[in-house]
């Protein structure tokens, strides 16, 4: 069982705005530099460092060098899940929630993004019902399950699911598939192994593309046709 201590601060460190823009900021799966994450903070250089500093020891974020840099990136997919559940908990109790003017940015958000390594918002959302639909993913609760056609259709796409045959076999390892409440469409898009792959796979087939400044993401008209024909999937 987790100690009030540790949850404490857990919290503690996610509540700071600077904290907080800077983990938001890492939700794309990318990593930043403090430079970077600084001028996303509206904070100076040396302050963003003892901010990392104290989330990297606490297991918030892990450090990769290269050369002389250091990036910064979420340590593990359930601290992505954490900053969704929070921003889904914020958008709850936001008061006169109808008052909001919702900008393009925040728009383009809501039709795609990342949540650390796969797709939420509309694009996510409208993936997992057709995968759901063809009976390729089947999802109970907090559960997911890839299916024997859902396999052989994400080989059929061009998706390496080796290491999702291996998972099979392993008790330990990264959940193979399940659902992850969307915060902006209030229903579940795919995570796990599958929901990585999937991301992973369109970014890099051009069936999608990164918006820069943002972890948004676009369809690309080559995408429309794919996940249109291929999944049967209604993004629009």
């Amino acid at each position: 069982m987790v100690s009030n201590a540790l949850f404490a601060e857990v919290a503690a460190l996610a509540g700071d705005p600077a904290r907080a823009c800077m983990l938001h900021a890492l939700m794309d799966g990318r990593a930043l530099t403090a430079t970077e994450l600084a001028r996303v903070a509206g904070i100076t250089p040396q302050t963003a460092s003892g901010h990392l500093g104290r989330m990297t020891a606490a297991g918030l974020l892990s450090i990769e060098k290269q050369g002389r840099h250091r990036y910064h990136r979420l340590a593990a997919p359930s601290v992505a899940r954490m900053v969704e559940s929070i921003m889904q908990v914020a958008a709850d109790l936001a008061p006169d929630r109808r008052r909001f003017t919702v900008g393009p940015k925040d728009e383009a958000l809501r039709r795609g993004r990342t949540c650390y390594d796969h797709f939420a918002g509309r694009l996510g959302v409208g993936l997992a019902d057709a995968m759901i639909a063809s009976g390729h993913v089947e999802i109970d609760g907090e559960a997911g399950l890839l299916t024997e056609p859902g396999l052989a259709f994400l080989a059929g796409i061009g998706i390496d699911t080796a290491p999702m045959l291996a998972r099979r076999t392993r008790v330990s390892g990264r959940v193979l598939c399940r659902p992850c409440l969307d915060w902006s469409e209030r229903r579940p898009h795919l995570a796990g192994m599958v929901g990585a792959a999937l991301c992973a796979h369109s970014l890099a087939q051009g069936w999608t593309r990164r918006l820069d400044g943002t972890r948004a993401v676009a369809v690309t008209p080559k995408g429309q046709q794919v996940f249109r024909e291929a999944f049967g999937a209604r993004l629009d």
